[in-house]
């Protein structure tokens, strides 16, 4: 993050910064004072080229809820040589990736955790990761401002389905995405881009806008597995890289959840309509566990990318990889999944979940239909 932007991320947030957070807020700004000089070194050598950069092939979306399986798919589908991706390097460090992301990541490699905050999947600089990471880095509007302060309120919610948006804001959110994803782009020498990110869940429309023809792939989990789950997300991102130690309710982070997850299946079933079937594909978290090379050359049928004779053999074998993983396990009693069948029934209907059978039972009873 730039000087400028981080400066007014902390105003807006009236420099509310916890005792263990002090450290790294005074650290932060050499770095964002770093980050300037870079990107304006990035943009006398990059940005004209940036600027004239078009994308030869329109991008493939990853969408879907937080905790429902984005992550693995984007792991799967990046390993098609193919195509490009944005790293974790590239989100965390838009001002300066084209300059140094041959270098840094090298040097840096300690920084990074081995395994993430809130699952046991392995991380790095090379890894694939969600882009919405890069608009924050950027100063860009997006929900993720909040893990700053999380003992603030929420911002920017109305980003999660692009509704009652404020025309500056929009625009350099808009302006934000763009630059980065033609700068990945051209970093990759034109490749096709996979980009993942919960958030574009409920922006469908605005994504076709800023980038025709682009195609989506949304995957859906057991709604009661990514409540149990969210619900762990959420905490540990705002630990790791917050101001300020989260002091919120476990009820208030309920009510985020929820209020979130509503925000971004309004836009999605909305926005989802306007796509003709060959430009959307969804797919089930449960048939990707089960059946990944079936779900996954279906993927590539019902999309159209490639033969996927071609990648067959690398998706194997980063499936026998993923054998040995074990997703943390939830279990919900039965007052809290009623809970959250009444908060999302929608989710539960579109997507064909539904309550454990002790559980349905009374569902049926008390929804009144």
């Amino acid at each position: 993050m730039r000087a400028g932007h981080y400066f007014r991320l902390l105003a807006r947030n009236r420099f509310r910064i916890g005792f263990m957070g002090i450290g790294m807020s005074f650290m932060i700004i050499w770095f964002s004072m770093a980050n300037s000089l870079a990107w304006r070194l990035q943009q006398l050598l990059f940005g004209q080229k940036i600027e004239r950069a078009k994308l030869k092939e329109p991008p493939i979306f990853i969408i879907g809820h937080w905790r429902s399986g984005t992550t693995l798919l984007h792991e799967y589908l990046v390993k098609d040589r193919r195509f490009a991706y944005p790293t974790t390097f590239q989100v965390f460090a838009p001002t300066h990736f084209l300059l140094t992301d041959w270098i840094l990541p090298r040097l840096l490699w300690f920084i990074i955790p081995s395994k993430r905050p809130m699952d046991n999947m392995a991380t790095g600089f090379e890894r694939p990761q969600e882009d919405e990471f890069s608009l924050c880095a950027m100063g860009a509007p997006t929900p993720y401002e909040r893990m700053a302060f999380p003992n603030n309120p929420p911002v920017y919610l109305e980003f999660l389905n692009m509704q009652d948006c404020k025309a500056e804001d929009q625009s350099a959110f808009e302006a934000a995405l763009q630059w980065f994803v033609k700068a990945v782009s051209y970093k990759s020498g034109g490749r096709r881009l996979i980009l993942k990110s919960p958030p574009h869940t409920g922006r469908i429309e605005t994504l076709r806008r800023l980038f025709p023809n682009a195609k989506f792939i949304h995957i859906c989990r057991d709604p009661l597995e990514v409540y149990s789950s969210t619900m762990r997300l959420w905490p540990a991102l705002d630990r790791a890289q917050g101001f300020q130690m989260p002091k919120y309710s476990d009820e208030w982070l309920e009510s985020y959840v929820f209020d979130c997850g509503r925000r971004m299946y309004e836009g999605y079933l909305e926005q989802s309509q306007l796509l003709p079937p060959e430009d959307l594909m969804e797919v089930r978290y449960e048939d990707l566990v089960e059946d990944p090379l079936g779900t996954l050359k279906a993927i590539y049928e019902a999309c159209d990318l490639g033969d996927f004779s071609e990648t067959q053999e690398s998706m194997e074998a980063f499936i026998r990889t993923q054998k040995s993983y074990q997703p943390n396990k939830h279990r919900l009693d039965e007052s809290k999944s009623q809970r959250v069948y009444q908060e999302w029934r929608v989710y539960f209907d579109r997507f064909g979940y539904a309550l454990p059978q002790s559980d349905s039972i009374s569902a049926t009873a008390s929804s009144g239909d």
